[in-house]
């Protein structure tokens, strides 16, 4: 509480103008590589990826218009002149520096889209369509008088101990590190809301994303989980905390 406490009152102090920040943290007991990904043809902050060891955290410079994804990689090990090397989950091609590539799935998603002509609002959300590796969650740094409306997106359990073992990721020492999506492990239409089971009115939460909203109510857990997965916001700063305290 004492360092969020410090975190809000340290962005009561540090204005930016029209600009977002970002205030990635590592509350895991490892090193994590964050992976960024920005989309709609903005700019990507740090090259797309850096390395923050545990209990550190990272700030950033984002534009009011930008929109993008953060996750974070794990078990990662790079070559310190050509920043190439490998990741147990996450990776973007064997890059530190993702440069405009995704992660590999399975890994726990932030996704955002701040404001755009339509509106002023923030969007964003904590994505688990697509598998799963570490808890994280987001939450939007405002004046007490102005919280009403803004939502806290999140998926602060670890969901690979309830992971079902057809979807688990193992290391070769056999510890799981990452739970895929259905759609990832099958590839079955009514996993992926494909072909007859595209759209929002047939795509429907299968056994497995019940189990994941139930896990993780805060987060996305289905293609079309708009109602309780996606939230909202008007902030000049959002901590992203990977591992939080629950």
């Amino acid at each position: 509480m004492a360092a969020f406490m410090h975190l809000f009152v340290f962005s009561l102090l540090f204005s930016i103008t029209n600009a977002v920040q970002l205030i990635i943290m590592n509350n895991c007991n490892t090193t994590i590589w964050p992976g960024i990904l920005a989309t709609g043809g903005q700019k990507t902050p740090l090259g797309g990826g850096f390395y923050l060891h545990s209990g550190r955290r990272q700030f950033l410079r984002v534009s009011q218009n930008w929109s993008g994804r953060v996750w974070a990689r794990q078990g990662c090990n790079f070559d310190r002149k050509t920043g190439i090397g490998t990741c147990q989950t996450g990776d973007c091609n064997g890059l530190l520096q993702c440069k405009g590539i995704g992660g590999k799935p399975p890994a726990t998603v932030v996704e955002m889209t701040f404001s755009t002509p339509a509106s002023s609002l923030h969007f964003y959300d904590v994505s688990i369509v697509d598998g799963f590796n570490l808890p994280v969650s987001m939450i939007p740094l405002v004046r007490w008088d102005k919280r009403e409306g803004c939502g806290v997106a999140a998926c602060e359990a670890d969901l690979n101990v309830y992971c079902p073992s057809s979807l688990v990721i193992k290391t070769q020492g056999k510890a799981v590190v990452g739970c895929k999506s259905p759609c990832l492990a099958t590839g079955l239409p009514k996993y992926c809301c494909t072909g007859e089971f595209s759209g929002v009115e047939k795509c429907q939460p299968t056994v497995y994303g019940r189990l994941f909203k139930a896990v993780c109510p805060r987060a996305y857990s289905h293609p079309f989980d708009d109602k309780t997965g996606l939230k909202t916001c008007k902030a000049p700063r959002y901590v992203i905390t990977f591992c939080p305290s629950t």
